[in-house]
């Protein structure tokens, strides 16, 4: 029954209101809440529930419900899959109203549900035609559920499926605008950080030209290196920021930073990752399945052997060559380097990528591990 054929004044004045309360700016899930309770109270209905489709369309991703509290939501269990009076709604998309609850019906309810004695379901649209979900209302307090309520629910149905609409567009909005701040600020900080960073360094080396102090230069020197390691983990910064639903998940660079997350929190390893170069442009699908194992047995060796609580992971590609180093800061080796089972697998990785694999006593005692290969387009 459409909403223009009510009689009633206060009950047109009650539907208004109704689809006043609901049409906010706030969060979908509170607008869900406000559907459930306007539409009990337009009806006079002691329970309602909004059943959210999930993208089968065919059961519940969600039950939105009212007139219950949570210790009998927690009695009556897990939410309804979608299958007998509910699941009619579904499969029928269209009202479904009924006066005297069925004996078979009520026998399939489970334990602790609330008595149900009429029934009055409807669906929910989108704009475009889709059902978002049904409104289920049952135990009308005053008579039965009638043509007019009918009516009702489905007109509000029909504005709250708008404001469905609204809400998951204001969403898509928050995530685009997301998306933009992170693009400026990775914006910012190359076109601005890194910039001066640069013209910094290029003072410094200007200094170098000039005579100086042995001490003088050496300690301009190790700025200079602080500066080229910053820069590094200023790229880095902005790669791991920009990532986000467009992102080639695929790309060596996400690839390594999965592997450093696998790594089980009980190693009480902390990782730094460092990227320099063209890296996902240049690196095929098979070259770079060979370096995510390597990265792996690398980073095993360090959480086995090392000792360590620290360690960088530093991937460049340089000249067609990439160099994957990995630095700890444990007790240094215990073993010849060419020794181990899982190092003549690093070497022989490497060495079929054209490549070589060697390892170091770090200058400040610890590890370096260097992997490199050059045949890199398979």
């Amino acid at each position: 029954m459409p909403y223009h054929h009510v009689q009633d004044p206060e009950r047109l004045q009650s539907l208004i209101s109704a689809m006043m309360l609901i049409e906010s700016d706030a969060e979908l899930d509170t607008l869900l809440k406000h559907l459930v309770r306007s539409a009990c109270d337009l009806v006079g209905a002691q329970y309602g529930a909004l059943g959210v489709l999930d993208g089968s369309g065919q059961h519940f991703a969600e039950f939105i419900t009212f007139g219950v509290d949570d210790a009998q939501r927690q009695a009556i269990g897990d939410i309804p899959v979608g299958r007998g009076l509910l699941g009619e709604v579904i499969h029928a998309g269209t009202s479904i109203r009924v006066d005297t609850m069925p004996t078979e019906k009520l026998s399939a309810l489970p334990p602790n549900h609330p008595p149900m004695h009429n029934f009055l379901g409807s669906p929910v649209r989108t704009s475009d035609g889709t059902v978002f979900g049904n409104l289920y209302l049952t135990n009308k307090l005053e008579g039965q559920f009638t043509d007019e309520d009918e009516g009702l629910i489905e007109t509000l149905g029909r504005a709250a499926g708008l404001v469905i609409d609204q809400a998951n567009q204001r969403t898509r909005i928050r995530g685009l605008t997301l998306v933009q701040e992170r693009e400026r600020m990775a914006r910012d900080l190359h076109d601005t950080v890194i910039q001066r960073l640069f013209a910094v360094g290029l003072s410094l080396q200007s200094a170098l030209t000039k005579p100086l102090p042995d001490d003088v230069a050496n300690q301009i020197n190790e700025a200079l290196d602080d500066l080229d390691d910053t820069v590094r983990r200023i790229r880095t910064t902005i790669f791991e920021i920009t990532q986000g639903p467009t992102t080639d998940h695929h790309s060596l660079r996400s690839q390594v930073l999965r592997a450093i997350d696998e790594l089980p929190s009980a190693a009480g390893l902390h990782v730094d990752v460092l990227f320099d170069g063209p890296l996902d442009s240049a690196v095929g699908p098979q070259s770079c399945e060979q370096i995510i194992t390597s990265l792996r047995e690398l980073l095993s060796n360090v959480v086995r052997h090392a000792h360590a609580d620290r360690a960088i992971v530093h991937v460049a590609l340089k000249n067609g060559t990439l160099e994957m180093r990995v630095e700890d800061n444990g007790s240094g080796m215990t073993e010849p380097a060419t020794a181990g089972h899982g190092l003549h697998n690093l070497s022989t990785r490497a060495e079929a990528l054209g490549g070589a694999f060697d390892v170091v006593t770090a200058s400040k005692g610890g590890t370096v591990a260097i992997w490199r290969a050059k045949e890199l387009s398979a």
